[in-house]
């Protein structure tokens, strides 16, 4: 008996710490996306403390208020910071050497690509084919001799590019010379062209799906596709994100073993960061990327967190250096979808065992499902229903491709004998997943039936639940 309740009071100040470490998640990302004034913060924070004083008689709660108020005080400051940064310091006429920050990408008729002119990140639009062409093959850490007029972005254009810290458009008159750009950006650009010749073998628009599967490029994927992933809630799987990084480690899992425990925490470390870079530092991805590091940091130190914890220490991490990711809707879906899957997904699964075999990726899918839900339904006004059977039949032959596609590419693209053997798997896998898009995307029902199909699934869940609740 001593020892279960030692395990119950220790489960206890885990689960408090826990919370105590999301709450300064959830204020810091509030805090830098409403970006109050300091003044008013230590004026709420005072009454705050005197109510706790006075009236709960709770000092503990003062130094909790403490510690928030000074947490959000950062956050405003530099929320604020980053939104003044994206005001251009000169505008006009300019010359000289750019760096490619993102891979152009179509769209509305041009081509978009992102270039960093004296310090600062321009748009650039080009329209028409040999405009279109001369930039398409641009590549992230390029540099480009160009000349060109720096603007004003449009008012309405300031806030769909603010994660992406963009302070002007960019008209480019001429580009003049080129260089392949920094060690790490020629190495990935090398990989990334490896793997998109390899993907030549599926054929069009397998080949863009592999793509964004395994390196989260979904640019050349068809209106089509890109309509009916969305419309069957599978659109997550061509933006890497943390199953795309467990399976990288995954694959060099045999190799890290070998190595002495800081030896293999640094050569993670390391993979991680070349993953991150390689997916082009996507606010998915670096959110994988930040949580992927600090597991492994408090593994090698001998101190295992929970996921909650390290998804709040992530959040907290990531939004204190770059404040301008709470606008960024990939982000918080990455943030609820992890969320979902490792804190509510776990728990609905062994409520759900009556499933059998299928408790489990029931309860993830709900759970992750569960997580995205408010950002989906804020921004895009949709949570597809039949998004629950697409992913249970889907995101299992997803993953293998993920885990398999990236070296399989590799080896195809270097050993061009090869290619079609090891791409066939892929190509198999990646058929089966854009065909389960086409049948969900197919027997979605109207909105009102989605609504009513999801107060039944409500409904359903929390019998199970109710029923389950003795064998947890």
């Amino acid at each position: 008996m001593p020892s279960r309740y030692g395990i119950d009071i220790e489960h206890r100040v885990h689960a408090a710490a826990d919370a105590h470490v999301a709450l300064a998640a959830a204020v810091i990302a509030l805090a830098a996306w409403w970006r109050p004034d300091p003044h008013w913060i230590l004026v709420l924070t005072g009454l705050g403390a005197l109510i706790a004083i006075a009236i709960l008689r709770r000092p503990r709660i003062v130094q909790v208020i403490a510690v928030l108020t000074c947490l959000a005080a950062v956050a405003s400051v530099r929320g604020d910071q980053a939104w003044q940064a994206l005001e251009p310091d000169q505008l006009g006429q300019w010359q000289g050497w750019t760096t490619v920050m993102r891979d152009p990408e179509p769209s509305f008729g041009a081509w978009r690509v992102v270039l960093q002119v004296d310090g600062e990140r321009f748009e650039v639009r080009e329209y028409g084919r040999a405009s279109g062409l001369r930039i398409s093959r641009w590549q992230v850490g390029e540099r480009k001799l160009v000349s060109g007029t720096r603007r004003a972005l449009d008012a309405d254009r300031v806030s769909w590019v603010a994660p992406q810290h963009i302070v002007g458009r960019f008209d480019i008159d001429w580009v003049a010379d080129e260089g392949a750009g920094a060690a790490l950006h020629r190495f990935t650009n090398r990989v990334r062209d490896a793997v998109t010749r390899a993907s030549t073998q599926l054929g069009a628009p397998h080949d863009a799906l592999y793509l964004g599967l395994v390196v989260g490029d979904d640019r050349n994927q068809p209106d089509e596709m890109v309509e009916r992933f969305r419309a069957s809630g599978l659109s997550h799987l061509t933006a890497v994100s943390g199953q795309n990084v467990a399976f990288v480690l995954a694959a060099a899992g045999p190799l890290l073993r070998l190595l002495s425990a800081w030896w293999r925490w640094a050569f993670t470390c390391a993979l991680i960061l070349w993953f991150v870079a390689f997916t082009r530092f996507e606010p998915s991805i670096l959110r994988a990327g930040v949580m992927a590091g600090l597991t492994a940091t408090a593994f090698v130190v001998g101190r295992p967190q929970r996921p909650v914890r390290v998804v709040a220490l992530s959040v907290i991490a990531l939004v204190t250096v770059d404040p301008l990711l709470v606008s960024s809707i990939g982000f918080w879906l990455s943030v609820g979808a992890t969320l979902g899957v490792t804190t509510v997904g776990p728990w609905l699964a062994r409520r759900l065992h009556r499933l059998g075999p299928l408790a489990l990726p029931a309860g993830i899918t709900l759970g992750a499902q569960l997580g995205v839900a408010l950002p989906a339904l804020l921004v895009f006004q949709r949570l597809p229903l039949v998004s629950l059977p697409a992913n249970v039949l889907a995101v299992p032959v997803a993953g293998v491709v993920m885990l398999y596609g990236l070296p399989a590419g590799l080896v195809a693209a270097n050993v061009p004998a090869m290619a079609g053997a090891v791409m066939a798997p892929v190509d198999v896998g990646v058929r089966w997943v854009d065909t389960v898009a086409i049948v969900a995307s197919a027997l979605e029902p109207p909105a009102p039936w989605v609504v009513t199909g999801w107060v039944l699934v409500g409904i359903g869940v929390a019998a199970a639940v109710w029923h389950g609740r003795g064998s947890s």
